[in-house]
């Protein structure tokens, strides 16, 4: 293969003993993985020195996400391109075998948004693919912002992948039952004041945030078809904003007493 065709899993951990063999297990086939750790304390480098992984380390310190080591991460593969994955996602055979045929291409672009799928209560969710990822880019001039829910910088032209298979998708794994996602919520909502610092939000975000997207998550993402589970997973999401706003409002008041 030449340099341009070669392509390296990212994959940034922490802990993550409990799907990295699965995820490792999917990503096997391609030219490099790369586990850029974050100073784990269970099995999670034993798990990929079995796999033959590339490991490399960025300090703990008091991150909440892994998003301050992703461009780390990323520039420490040796591929032209890399595909980032989280250590509870699945990479289908139908995506890998998509990504080698894409790059082969004269007209391919330097990043791609990927359609991923979660779980509900342990099943793959129906409705519209709506959650795209932008995980699959050059490596050069790559930079990821050190915040939560943030998409990486690429340095060239970026398009929305679309082949019209289901199954050319990441598969999310974790955070698919009640108590993972209000876990993680609350971390990750403390994370989001920091980014919307300036924000003024009011008393009418804390209700019409959370109705949009329990209705956009519903309704036009069609979560209706994974029944009572859906339901239940379209208000968490609704749930989610109402923390945010909710929080931005507490940290301007706080600010405002000192």
């Amino acid at each position: 293969m030449e340099a341009k065709d070669r392509i390296s899993v990212v994959i940034n951990t922490y802990n993550a003993e409990k799907f990295l063999a699965q995820v490792l297990e999917s990503v096997k086939d391609f030219d490099e993985v790369v586990v850029c750790d974050m100073e784990s304390t269970d099995r999670t480098l034993e798990i990929a020195r079995q796999y033959g992984c590339k490991i490399v380390t960025f300090p703990k310190a008091d991150h909440v996400s892994a998003e301050p080591a992703r461009t780390f991460a990323i520039q420490s593969a040796s591929c032209h391109w890399v595909l980032v994955v989280d250590a509870d996602e699945l990479v289908t055979p139908q995506l890998r075998d998509y990504l080698y045929q894409k790059i082969s291409q004269p007209d391919c672009p330097e990043g791609l948004y990927i359609p991923r799928r979660n779980r509900v209560m342990n099943k793959l969710e129906k409705g519209r693919l709506r959650a795209y990822q932008l995980r699959f880019f050059i490596r050069e001039g790559t930079i990821w912002p050190p915040y939560v829910h943030t998409f990486p910088k690429v340095n060239g032209r970026v398009e929305r992948m679309n082949d019209g298979n289901e199954q050319t998708i990441l598969i999310h794994l974790d955070e698919n039952y009640v108590y993972d996602k209000i876990e993680k919520f609350n971390r990750y909502s403390n994370n989001e004041v920091k980014k919307r610092a300036g924000k003024r939000y009011g008393v009418a975000a804390l209700f019409y945030r959370p109705a949009w997207r329990f209705f956009k998550s519903y309704v036009m993402d069609e979560s209706y078809k994974n029944g009572v589970a859906g339901l239940i997973n379209s208000m968490n999401e609704g749930f989610y904003q109402f923390m945010i706003v909710a929080k931005v409002i507490e940290d301007r008041i706080k600010k405002s007493q000192q």
